[in-house]
């Protein structure tokens, strides 16, 4: 990823505190710390038991039975939460702290637990859509986070992220970011960078599936490239509304005062709705609608 994002000046709106983000970090530290706790034997034996192998995945190579390695359509979910060495896993994370409390506030919760995952899963598939006969696992939540880039671009392109630029921090439109970003993916697929091991189409299809879900996902109130303000009177302070709900007794003197008081205007008695100013109805009528 050519950026480093730092951080956003897009505040959450629908929900206090970011609980699906919070604990995706927790989960992938957890996935990090367990795989080298066993050393570098453990290291490998982890990946290969829960990383997505496309060979394996489309039945032309298969793990030793022995090996006890997890169903190939269970990997497409355990292997988000694998990391090769620190500074993959820092990384990621960084990207879902970012920008994954605003999706999140954007669907809802749950919604954004299922979007994440769904992303996730579409990104391994669309790497094995390119690499079908690859036997190297992949692991890394790069394909998930990039369907989370996808939504934030789709929902919040005005907002501003900070990031360094030759070491000197500057706020940038989220927009153009992530447009640059989106683009430096298909740089590397299109040159073909074989010595690479970053699945960049795992990126690119974990993006565009971000993109074709956050729509059909979202509160209904988001609105599509909304920037980064919050929708105005969406919040109701409530001791305020009881305050206006409540009358008020100076007030409702003021106004019997002045409904009683005669019409000092400079129209007062001389347009035809006063023609029965002097002539008060004992009927109690107002008018035609009284």
């Amino acid at each position: 990823m050519p950026f480093l994002p730092i951080y956003d000046n897009n505040p959450r709106v629908y929900i206090s505190r970011p609980y699906v983000v919070w604990s995706l970090i927790a989960l992938n530290v957890l996935g990090f710390v367990w795989q080298t706790s066993g050393g570098d034997q453990g290291f490998q034996t982890v990946v290969y038991r829960y990383g997505f192998i496309p060979a394996v995945f489309g039945g032309a190579a298969e793990l030793p039975p022995a090996f006890g390695a997890a169903p190939s359509a269970l990997t497409l979910i355990t292997s988000q939460f694998l990391h090769g060495d620190l500074f993959h896993l820092v990384f990621n994370m960084l990207f879902l702290w970012v920008f994954g409390d605003n999706i999140e506030d954007a669907l809802g919760h749950g919604k954004f637990l299922v979007f994440y995952l769904l992303s996730g899963v579409a990104a391994a598939l669309a790497h094995f859509g390119f690499n079908i006969g690859s036997e190297v696992p992949v692991i890394g939540a790069s394909g998930a986070i990039s369907g989370v880039l996808g939504a934030y671009l789709l929902l919040y392109p005005r907002a501003w992220v900070m990031t360094p630029v030759v070491f000197i921090p500057l706020m940038l439109p989220a927009g153009l970011m992530l447009l640059f970003w989106f683009g430096s993916q298909l740089l590397n697929v299109f040159e073909g960078d074989a010595a690479s091991n970053v699945a960049w189409w795992a990126h690119i299809g974990g993006f565009v599936v971000g993109l074709a879900l956050v729509g059909p996902m979202k509160r209904p109130m988001v609105p599509l490239f909304g920037g980064h303000r919050p929708p105005k009177n969406l919040r109701v302070h409530t001791a305020a509304a009881r305050r206006r709900s409540r009358p008020d007794p100076a007030r409702t003197q003021d106004q019997a005062e002045a409904a009683e008081a005669p019409d000092q205007g400079p129209w007062a008695g001389k347009g035809p709705w006063n023609r029965n100013a002097e002539k008060p109805s004992t009927s109690g009528r107002k008018g035609p609608w009284g």
